[in-house]
């Protein structure tokens, strides 16, 4: 059952990814070398709670914090802890806030310093797999429109997608109907109607695609301990072009400062 949002709907949904899309800019001013990621933890749940919502993830199936903070070879859900940033390392944010009763949900992964060319060749190839696949998330289209683009982009710069993970439907919960995989066929999958939110979460491997769970019961890391990108958007399915409810513009703004 796929839960199609009224134009008044969106709107609050667009309210909460916006504030999910300036809690990861607040986040990234403090991303540098020396930074434990538990202290990236605290910064966003603070500026969360000042802006009057709630983190979506804190005590979601029973998860301790507000981020997932998944560094190099770990791909997604890495629990904030003392480990403390290095130059050189990447590291995924994700975050999710609830505003109103409505979830906002985005990931973005960030540079620690000065990476190697061949990781940030990843980042971007990640990026542009999401951005390939929203031009996808268009009413009419099935959900393996989406999981191709995103997995011919990806490959298409020589690396794997991760099969166990996927994107999904996006309201007053933070995991509703269609799963969103990053790979599949064209043409396969429910079909898309205006109002459908979704969110479309690209895990790529610089390795291999396969990936094993750590003792901790949540950190997903890469089984070759090759790094691994993420990025998320959220995304309202409209006609002929899909309403992006996520920005990175704050996070690049601030980028672009230090």
């Amino acid at each position: 059952m796929l839960y199609l949002k009224t134009d008044e709907e969106v709107g609050l949904l667009k309210e909460s990814n916006m504030l999910v899309s300036r809690t990861l800019a607040e986040v990234a001013k403090y991303i540098k070398p020396g930074v434990t990621t538990l202290y990236l933890d605290s910064i966003a749940e603070t500026f969360i709670r000042d802006h009057n919502a709630e983190p979506a993830f804190k005590g979601y199936g029973g998860f301790p914090n507000t981020l997932c903070t998944s560094v190099n070879d770990e791909v997604v859900h890495g629990i904030p802890s003392d480990y403390r940033l290095k130059e050189g390392d990447i590291i995924s944010v994700d975050c999710g806030v609830i505003l109103n009763g409505w979830v906002g949900d985005s990931a973005f992964t960030f540079a620690v310093g000065e990476v190697k060319e061949e990781v940030k060749r990843l980042m971007d190839f990640t990026r542009a797999s999401l951005e390939e696949g929203v031009k996808a998330a268009v009413a009419g289209n099935r959900v393996g429109d989406i999981s191709s683009a995103v997995q011919e982009k990806a490959e298409s710069g020589g690396y794997s997608v991760v099969r166990e993970l996927v994107g999904h439907g996006l309201g007053k919960k933070m995991h509703e109907s269609p799963e969103v995989p990053n790979y599949g066929k064209r043409g396969t999958g429910p079909k898309m109607e205006k109002g459908l939110v979704i969110c479309i979460e690209p895990m790529i491997n610089f390795g291999k695609k396969e990936t094993y769970q750590m003792d901790d019961g949540w950190t997903i890391k890469t089984a070759d301990g090759k790094p691994s990108a993420h990025f998320e958007y959220a995304v309202a399915v409209n006609k002929g072009k899909a309403n992006v409810l996520t920005t990175f513009e704050f996070i690049e703004e601030v980028l672009n400062i230090m």
